[in-house]
């Protein structure tokens, strides 16, 4: 309750009331039984945790750290009929031992889902964990304990100051980990199939006992080729109309953006692996600007414009292959249009160039009702995004929500 009952802390709340119980019952404790049941108890509070990155990278390095105990990790629970010395050697050695074991063990099955959400790896965890850990098991959590016994006398202030100076240096830890040359790794975004292939190959290399476990390895190896060859979009628009972003020549985003706000900008270099900064200069590279609009070219010679006026759409519609604008377009435009009717009721866009024809995914395509995204009016009759219709008469305006069905 204190620390705010996430969806991690709920996972191990649960899995240490069942080790305790076992521990009464003297029944095994660290079984997989055990990681069931609490995932069971945190979709029954929560179902919609499945999705979050905290359900998945908890469950997903508790699941690896369990198999490994239980394939190869119980010779650390033995003793032997060893002098003194050589127990306190071997059991400080096991410590070091398991240290690495448990980092490698749960950063290597958390890496899918930190570069499905956040685009990252961290190819060092390993040494801030080696580093972190022990200053966890030996100061913060026990100071932590003594500051709850403390707390109903009022005497828990101390306690908190010193698990606080514990938390500063796991900070410090991470900061300086994070100082080392190639700490921060990047991967470019990738869609749900091959994160769902990496899973399915975590479950099956980890629960089964057989050699028939590799083929979990294999999977995973596909799910990796497929993360990193991943199609990327050559245009993405924001979801009021205010920020366009295209590929270039290059190979890299350049961007177009009206106002002051630049989570947006941020998120779509995150995704695409790229190490710039929002206010990067070099962001406008390839798209020339004016008071009427802006255009750019994609990676194939093409035209992308953005009409700012509404006389800029005469030009924009004869030259370009895409149009946007945070305005309604004009009747009679052959380009592609994707306008404020459209960004209404289809939200942020990514499209691929695929020969004279673009490929469109919208963050809420035609049927799309949630409670809290309501459908809008006449959203329901269009059909599914997919690839735009074949050139059309100039006096017909083709937009982005009329589309036929991909493949």
């Amino acid at each position: 309750m204190l620390s705010g009952a996430e969806v991690a802390t709920q996972r191990s709340f649960i899995m240490i009331a069942i080790v305790l119980i076992g521990v009464m019952a003297d029944r095994p404790t660290l079984t997989f039984r055990t990681l069931t049941v609490a995932a069971f108890g945190v979709l029954l509070l929560a179902p919609e945790a499945i999705v979050h990155p905290s359900f998945q990278m908890s469950f997903a390095a508790t699941l690896a750290l369990v198999a490994g105990y239980q394939q190869g990790l119980p010779w650390m629970s033995k003793g032997g009929d060893t002098p003194l010395a050589a127990k306190i050697a071997l059991w400080g050695g096991r410590e070091i031992v398991g240290l690495l074991i448990v980092s490698l063990l749960a950063g290597t099955a958390t890496i899918p889902y930190i570069a499905y959400h956040f685009h990252r790896i961290s190819p060092y965890g390993v040494i801030a964990n080696l580093i972190a850990m022990p200053v966890v098991s030996a100061w913060i959590m026990p100071v932590g304990i003594l500051g709850l016994i403390a707390m109903p006398l009022g005497l828990d202030g101390f306690c908190w100051q010193l698990m606080g100076a514990g938390i500063e240096w796991m900070v410090f830890v991470a900061l300086w980990v994070t100082s080392f040359p190639g700490a921060l790794g990047r991967i470019a975004a990738f869609d749900a199939g091959p994160l769902l292939l990496c899973t399915a190959g975590l479950v099956v290399l980890c629960l089964l006992k057989t050699p028939l476990r590799f083929i979990g390895a294999f999977l995973i190896g596909g799910a990796a080729i497929l993360m990193v060859r991943a199609p990327q979009p050559d245009v993405l628009t924001a979801a009021d109309g205010s920020a366009l972003a295209l590929r270039g020549e290059n190979g890299r985003l350049s961007m177009v953006k009206s106002g002051s706000d630049v989570f947006t900008l941020r998120e779509w270099l995150a995704a695409d692996a790229d190490a710039r900064m929002p206010k990067d200069a070099t962001l406008g590279e390839g798209i020339r600007c004016d008071a009427a609009g802006c255009i750019g070219k994609l990676h194939d010679g093409s035209l992308v414009a953005v009409a700012k006026t509404l006389e800029a759409f005469e030009e924009d519609c004869r030259r370009a292959v895409l149009v946007v604008s945070a305005r309604d377009a004009p009747p009679g435009c052959a380009a592609l249009v994707i306008d404020r009717k459209v960004w209404r009721r289809s939200g942020a866009m990514a499209l691929r160039r695929r020969g004279e024809q673009f490929e469109i995914t919208a963050t809420r395509p035609p049927g799309y009702d949630r409670p809290w995204a309501r459908a809008v009016a006449g959203q329901e009759e269009a059909p599914v995004p997919g690839r735009t219709t074949p050139p059309r008469p100039r006096d017909a305006t083709p937009r982005a929500d009329d589309l036929e069905a991909g493949d």
